[in-house]
């Protein structure tokens, strides 16, 4: 079973940004909506080292049991997992008893187009 969900932030159908790059023209209200969900999941300490983790691990997903080693108690490790999902930055898929999660590619290259102002 799978818990992917695509949020606002991108199209249904592939990796159009969610916003033009910040040096286009200036975002409209919902562009900002869109943009301030994602950085506002990345805000934290604690969710950048999980995001971090599950980006820089092996095969491109990483079980929760494998990076949940990050100074908080588990229930404070979900708590910050189902944020960065909410936020489209993480996708998830449970396997027996342990929950895989992926970094959501079309959206970091959103958000890198929107800061970078590159295609």
């Amino acid at each position: 079973m799978s818990n992917t969900e695509v949020l606002p932030l991108l199209e249904a159908d592939a990796a159009a940004p969610c916003c033009p790059p910040m040096t286009e023209r200036p975002m409209t209200a919902i562009e900002a909506e869109a943009a301030a969900m994602m950085f506002k999941a990345l805000g934290d300490p604690v969710r950048l080292r999980l995001f971090s983790a599950v980006a820089s691990h092996e095969g491109g997903e990483a079980c929760v049991c494998d990076i949940s080693d990050v100074g908080v108690s588990q229930p404070t490790v979900s708590h910050h997992l189902k944020k960065l999902k909410e936020a489209g930055l993480l996708s998830s898929e449970r396997r027996g008893t342990w929950v895989y999660y992926r970094v959501e590619p079309s959206v970091v290259a959103a958000m890198s187009h929107m800061l970078s102002g590159s295609a």
